[in-house]
């Protein structure tokens, strides 16, 4: 299988895992607020991760994790649903920090260019 098609299918079901989270048809209560950022399917549209980006304290991120990852197999039936595929990849969720990362990144560079004074080299 073409790994052009596998990267459609992925992002259909990537869209319709958002629309979930956001319009809250997986009543979990664990879950806070999370950001579908990204995902990984294989070829043979068999697994699927899933990347997911959750705001809060370290614990209530861990919640939603683990409230999705227990979600996985109501998430899969409605996909079912939803899309005409014979069959649904297994859905793994995972952390993202990325968006953490490249906000630290900025503060420590804002934060030097305050050491710094601000000042630019100017000397053309």
């Amino acid at each position: 299988m073409s790994q052009r098609r596998a990267d459609r299918v992925g992002e259909l079901i990537r869209e319709e895992v958002a629309r979930m989270v956001i319009s809250g048809e997986i009543k979990d209560s664990r879950i806070g607020l999370v950001t579908i950022t990204g995902f990984d399917i294989s070829n043979d549209l068999k697994s699927m991760t899933i990347y997911v980006s959750a705001m809060g304290k370290a614990d209530s991120k861990k919640d939603s994790l683990v409230a999705l990852s227990s979600a996985s197999r109501f998430v899969r039936g409605v996909l079912g649903k939803r899309l005409r595929m014979k069959r649904i990849p297994d859905l793994y969720f995972k952390a993202d920090d990325s968006i953490e990362y490249s906000d630290k990144i900025s503060r420590i560079l804002n934060d030097l260019k305050k050491e710094d004074g601000g000042e630019t080299d100017s000397s053309d």
